[in-house]
């Protein structure tokens, strides 16, 4: 059986172990609530890690709606046996007061990448991801971190973490998973209705047909407002976004010689879905 971990002391423990002994320790930093998306970045990490680490914790400090937090799923004993099925080393899922004790002050502020988009729309929510993902590097005394390209903005908040403050972690961007009829492997699909769920693959129908119009040399904005438009006529209740960013800095770019990405968030059944595609 999979060991699962509460204290930092019981994690540093073994993961000292595993140091002295010479082998790599990957970690798959998760929420919980897992399905094939987490499954195949600590699939990811077991091929590649002679350990591998799981953490289930979800991070108040990254919610800027507190009704989000109540809602988010939390599913342990579940999760833990998908985990048996990769199979992980051990489960770290720690207490909220065993991350953030009594008096705990310390932030990690992040500008750059972290500010459009996601950050503008969700105040402090990069600066919750950027703390608690420092911890658990710290924590858990990581050589890999594995993380979905889903969130492609995280991904380039950590990757641009680890760089700015010299955290000995190689970070790992994962392809997304995604349903057969294209939806993005997301905790939050499971609050949707039937009737959304069969609407939802349309966001990522309606950024893709505008990727391939902007390569093909349509206008950026045109082919962008199609889309939008295409995904307000199937029930999307609200478009928050749908951006041609650079794929690093993430800043807007019509420069088609450095890579860059369509990134979109939108509302469908009062449930807030993200995605990203290369462009």
């Amino acid at each position: 059986m999979t060991p699962i971990l509460r204290t930092v002391a019981d994690l540093r423990a073994l993961a000292r172990g595993w140091r002295a002994a010479g082998e790599v320790i990957g970690v798959v930093p998760t929420m919980g609530a897992l399905h094939d998306g987490h499954l195949s970045l600590a699939r990811r990490a077991r091929a590649e890690c002679d350990r591998v680490i799981t953490t289930i914790f979800v991070n108040p400090k990254q919610f800027n709606n507190p009704e989000d937090l109540k809602k988010y799923p939390r599913s342990e004993e579940a999760d833990a046996a998908l985990l048996a099925t990769v199979p992980v080393d051990a489960i770290f899922a720690p207490p909220v007061e065993e991350v953030y004790p009594e008096g705990f002050i310390t932030n990690v502020t992040m500008q750059g990448v972290a500010q459009p988009l996601e950050g503008y729309m969700r105040p402090g929510h990069f600066d919750g991801v950027a703390t608690v993902v420092t911890k658990l590097f710290g924590m858990t005394l990581a050589d890999k971190g594995y993380f979905g390209q889903k969130d492609w903005q995280q991904l380039q908040v950590v990757l641009r973490l680890v760089r700015d403050l010299n955290v000995p972690v190689e970070v790992v961007g994962c392809e997304t998973i995604r349903e057969t009829d294209g939806l993005a492997m997301s905790s939050r699909n499971v609050r949707l209705t039937t009737e959304g769920r069969a609407k939802a693959p349309i966001l990522y129908a309606a950024i893709t047909a505008a990727a391939t119009d902007i390569r093909a040399g349509h206008a950026d904005r045109m082919a962008i407002r199609e889309a939008a438009e295409t995904m307000r006529k199937a029930g999307f209740e609200r478009v928050e976004y749908i951006e041609l960013r650079d794929a690093e800095t993430l800043m807007p770019s019509d420069d088609p010689r450095r890579p860059r990405r369509m990134l979109a968030a939108a509302w469908i059944d009062g449930v807030r879905l993200i995605d990203n595609i290369p462009v």
